[in-house]
Protein backbone atom coordinates (compact mmCIF):
# COMPACT_ATOMS: atom_id res chain seq x y z
CA UNK A 1 0.00 0.00 0.00
CA UNK A 2 2.69 2.29 0.85
CA UNK A 3 4.39 1.91 -2.75
CA UNK A 4 1.50 2.82 -4.48
CA UNK A 5 1.13 5.86 -2.06
CA UNK A 6 4.60 7.13 -3.06
CA UNK A 7 3.65 6.55 -6.89
CA UNK A 8 1.35 8.51 -6.18
CA UNK A 9 2.80 11.13 -4.69
CA UNK A 10 5.51 10.82 -7.46
CA UNK A 11 2.91 11.17 -10.40
CA UNK A 12 1.70 14.05 -8.97
CA UNK A 13 5.04 15.74 -7.67
CA UNK A 14 5.81 14.98 -11.81
CA UNK A 15 2.57 16.11 -13.18
CA UNK A 16 2.70 19.69 -10.87
CA UNK A 17 6.31 20.07 -12.22
CA UNK A 18 5.53 19.66 -15.68
CA UNK A 19 2.91 21.59 -15.43
CA UNK A 20 5.02 24.34 -14.12
CA UNK A 21 7.66 24.02 -16.76
CA UNK A 22 5.10 24.18 -19.49
CA UNK A 23 3.78 27.19 -17.90
CA UNK A 24 7.23 28.79 -17.97
CA UNK A 25 7.92 27.23 -21.58
CA UNK A 26 4.50 29.25 -22.35
CA UNK A 27 5.41 32.68 -20.62
CA UNK A 28 8.89 32.28 -22.60
CA UNK A 29 7.34 31.72 -25.99
CA UNK A 30 4.43 34.56 -25.19
CA UNK A 31 6.91 36.76 -24.23
CA UNK A 32 9.11 36.32 -27.45
CA UNK A 33 5.84 36.71 -30.09
CA UNK A 34 5.09 39.95 -28.19
CA UNK A 35 8.70 40.90 -28.34
CA UNK A 36 8.64 39.89 -31.99
CA UNK A 37 5.35 41.55 -32.80
CA UNK A 38 6.79 45.12 -30.96
CA UNK A 39 9.32 45.06 -32.87
CA UNK A 40 6.92 44.81 -35.86
CA UNK A 41 5.04 48.03 -34.47
CA UNK A 42 7.73 49.81 -34.35
CA UNK A 43 9.26 49.07 -37.33
CA UNK A 44 6.12 50.08 -38.65
CA UNK A 45 5.41 53.28 -36.38
CA UNK A 46 9.21 54.50 -38.01
CA UNK A 47 8.28 53.89 -41.49
CA UNK A 48 4.93 55.81 -40.99
CA UNK A 49 7.30 58.80 -39.66
CA UNK A 50 9.36 58.73 -42.21
CA UNK A 51 6.58 58.59 -44.67
CA UNK A 52 4.93 62.00 -42.45
CA UNK A 53 8.14 63.70 -42.67
CA UNK A 54 8.69 63.09 -46.25
CA UNK A 55 5.12 63.91 -46.93
CA UNK A 56 5.12 67.08 -44.53
CA UNK A 57 7.96 68.37 -46.93
CA UNK A 58 6.82 67.86 -50.23
CA UNK A 59 3.40 70.07 -48.86
CA UNK A 60 5.81 72.36 -47.29
CA UNK A 61 7.18 73.08 -50.80
CA UNK A 62 3.95 72.87 -52.36
CA UNK A 63 2.74 75.60 -50.20
CA UNK A 64 5.73 77.73 -51.15
CA UNK A 65 4.81 77.18 -54.90
CA UNK A 66 1.40 78.49 -54.03
CA UNK A 67 1.77 81.38 -51.90
CA UNK A 68 4.14 82.67 -54.71
CA UNK A 69 1.60 82.24 -57.29
CA UNK A 70 -0.92 84.45 -55.04
CA UNK A 71 2.07 86.97 -54.47
CA UNK A 72 2.08 86.99 -58.75
CA UNK A 73 -0.97 86.80 -59.18
CA UNK A 74 -1.65 89.85 -56.87
CA UNK A 75 1.31 91.62 -58.69
CA UNK A 76 -0.91 91.35 -61.57
CA UNK A 77 -4.01 92.58 -60.34
CA UNK A 78 -1.82 96.10 -59.98
CA UNK A 79 -0.26 96.22 -56.66
CA UNK A 80 3.30 96.26 -57.06
CA UNK A 81 5.61 92.64 -56.09
CA UNK A 82 6.90 94.14 -53.08
CA UNK A 83 3.78 95.02 -51.74
CA UNK A 84 2.29 91.77 -52.89
CA UNK A 85 5.26 89.72 -51.14
CA UNK A 86 4.23 91.72 -47.78
CA UNK A 87 0.98 91.24 -47.84
CA UNK A 88 1.18 87.62 -48.50
CA UNK A 89 4.14 86.80 -46.09
CA UNK A 90 2.24 89.12 -43.19
CA UNK A 91 -0.77 86.99 -43.85
CA UNK A 92 1.05 83.87 -43.58
CA UNK A 93 2.68 84.84 -40.40
CA UNK A 94 -0.61 85.87 -38.95
CA UNK A 95 -2.00 82.13 -39.48
CA UNK A 96 1.46 80.69 -38.24
CA UNK A 97 1.57 82.58 -35.35
CA UNK A 98 -2.06 81.93 -34.21
CA UNK A 99 -1.29 77.85 -34.71
CA UNK A 100 1.63 77.91 -32.85
CA UNK A 101 0.12 79.62 -29.86
CA UNK A 102 -3.39 77.36 -29.78
CA UNK A 103 -0.75 74.22 -30.21
CA UNK A 104 1.22 75.72 -27.47
CA UNK A 105 -1.62 76.44 -25.15
CA UNK A 106 -3.34 72.77 -25.96
CA UNK A 107 0.01 71.16 -24.63
CA UNK A 108 0.74 73.05 -21.48
CA UNK A 109 1.43 71.18 -18.49
CA UNK A 110 -1.94 72.02 -17.07
CA UNK A 111 -4.07 70.65 -20.03
CA UNK A 112 -2.50 67.32 -19.74
CA UNK A 113 -3.44 67.08 -16.81
CA UNK A 114 -5.16 63.89 -16.07
CA UNK A 115 -8.47 65.26 -14.78
CA UNK A 116 -11.22 62.66 -15.06
CA UNK A 117 -8.50 60.04 -13.43
CA UNK A 118 -8.03 62.30 -10.45
CA UNK A 119 -11.39 62.56 -9.88
CA UNK A 120 -12.10 58.82 -10.31
CA UNK A 121 -9.56 58.12 -7.78
CA UNK A 122 -10.79 60.89 -5.24
CA UNK A 123 -14.16 59.62 -5.52
CA UNK A 124 -12.69 55.83 -4.95
CA UNK A 125 -10.68 57.14 -1.69
CA UNK A 126 -13.48 58.21 -0.45
CA UNK A 127 -15.65 55.12 -0.92
CA UNK A 128 -13.21 53.08 0.66
CA UNK A 129 -12.99 55.56 3.88
CA UNK A 130 -16.86 55.23 4.28
CA UNK A 131 -16.27 51.44 3.58
CA UNK A 132 -13.65 51.60 6.34
CA UNK A 133 -16.18 53.16 8.76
Amino acid sequence: MSTNTNEDQRGITTLVTDLADQAATLVRTEFRLLRAEMSEKLEQVRNGGLEIVAGSICLLAALLVLLQALVVALAELGLGMAWSSLIVGVVVAIIGFVLVRMGTSNISATNLTPERTQEQLAKDTRAVKEQIR
